[in-house]
């Protein structure tokens, strides 16, 4: 199980085809609404989550978290002792840690990109503290798995999806989607 993190000012394209992408490879995922179940996205779309974050458990059915970009949603997820509360235990765990867009920085901030390579919106490199960044759109690294941006939100599910239940399964919904790239 995953909790997609969304707070107000969060890229609404990046949490929803994320989510859309696992749901339909069968991988459960609730979204966790920062200070309330209803968020409002950085283009003012408003969201209702499954759950408010502060009623996240952190337990053994946890497989990672998922944090969207946009602004000035990474900044109220990383404000967030739930959403610090989250990276933690899954650092500590060997969990996944997924982020996309200006989103990477929280982890970077948080100290669990050192030694790995991590990709993020053009800009923020130098808050992916101690991160390698590589020059593709998406980028895994054991638990760890980023996304460049909006563009990138399809790839960045179908890599969580792959690294989740295997490239086969990745590569059959990748076939659905009707993918471009």
């Amino acid at each position: 199980m995953f909790y997609l993190f969304m707070a107000d000012g969060t890229e609404e394209v990046e949490a929803i085809a994320t989510l859309d992408v696992l749901r339909r490879a069968g991988i459960e995922t609730l979204t966790a609404g920062i200070g309330s179940a209803y968020i409002t996205s950085s283009h003012n779309v408003t969201i209702k989550c499954d759950i408010e974050a502060k009623d996240i458990i952190l337990d053994s059915r946890l497989e990672g978290i998922i944090l969207p970009g946009g602004m000035p949603g990474t900044l109220n997820l990383e404000k967030d002792a739930n959403v610090q509360r989250a990276i933690k235990f899954c650092g500590e765990k060997s969990l996944y840690l997924c982020a996309i867009c200006a989103a990477p920085s929280v982890l970077g901030r948080a100290g669990v990109l050192r030694g790995r390579k991590a990709v993020c919106f053009p800009g923020f490199e130098n808050d992916l503290t101690g991160a390698e960044t590589p020059d593709c759109f998406v980028c895994s690294d054991g638990n760890v798995i980023t996304g460049r941006g909006m563009g990138c939100a399809i790839l960045f599910g179908l890599e969580i999806v792959k690294a989740v239940k295997g490239e086969d399964t990745a590569s059959k919904l990748k076939a659905t989607l009707q993918c471009a790239i």
